[in-house]
């Protein structure tokens, strides 16, 4: 029988190459978008692949998360993609306390959130992996350029969700990890990054597939070695 996962902001980026990657590997995907676009890559290759489902979801419309949670089969595995950088260009006495909140909100409170509304559904497979898109810039260890207080802020507060899950939900036997994707081609990475999307979703996917019960709760690369917290 085929695995199934769901992966959260898939329209674009690398939730589109991971949604790519899935296919590719034989699974059934169901994908995440805040809007249906007719003429959207996503919307094309799910004309194309029976195995694609998509689905409209505000990763911060928990009402509408709980309903889509009631529609959807058995999940071996979800990917919290979905994320927002917020302004960019700003310092040190410029930060956005509004945008500040609606990153945190979409980063960090939202991926918590599906997890809970879908826990019944990952419990019931035997894979029980769920993967949170974090990044490098969220790591204490990594930050010695300062700034980026709005972005860096909400990914260390994912990892911390990461590890308190893994906690959790280590006796029912789930692997949860927080995964940096690389410096990656994207609109968020820009095109001086040095990976490309299908690149680093190729990474990510063996690094998933890689993992066991035992390396639940940790910050890995897209190439998979260690990210110090």
């Amino acid at each position: 029988m085929k695995k199934t996962v769901m992966i959260t902001g898939a329209n674009r980026g690398i939730g589109l190459g991971l949604v790519e990657q899935y296919l590719a590997q034989g699974w059934v995907v169901h994908a995440t978008v805040r809007a249906v676009d007719p003429m959207g890559a996503l919307e094309q290759l799910a004309a194309k692949h029976t195995d694609l489902a998509i689905h409209v979801l505000d990763v911060t419309n928990y009402k509408q998360m709980e309903s889509l949670a009631l529609q959807l089969p058995v999940l071996d595995l979800l990917i919290n993609n979905a994320g927002y950088y917020g302004p960019k260009g700003y310092g040190f006495g410029n930060t956005d306390v509004d945008e500040w909140r609606k990153v945190f909100e979409i980063n960090t409170i939202a991926p918590l959130k599906l997890v809970e509304s879908l826990y019944p559904l990952l419990s019931k497979s035997k894979t029980k992996k769920i993967a949170c898109l974090s990044s490098k810039v969220g790591s204490m260890t990594e930050n010695t350029s300062g700034g980026g207080y709005i972005y860096r802020s909400s990914k260390a507060a994912l990892n911390s969700v990461v590890k308190s899950l893994s906690n959790d939900l280590r006796g029912e036997g789930f692997t949860v990890l927080a995964l940096h994707p690389g410096w990656v081609q994207t609109e968020m990475g820009g095109p001086n990054a040095i990976l490309s999307v299908p690149d680093s979703a190729k990474g990510l996917f063996n690094v998933i597939e890689s993992v066991t019960l035992s390396d639940s709760g940790r910050f890995l690369n897209y190439d998979g070695t260690m990210i110090s917290w």
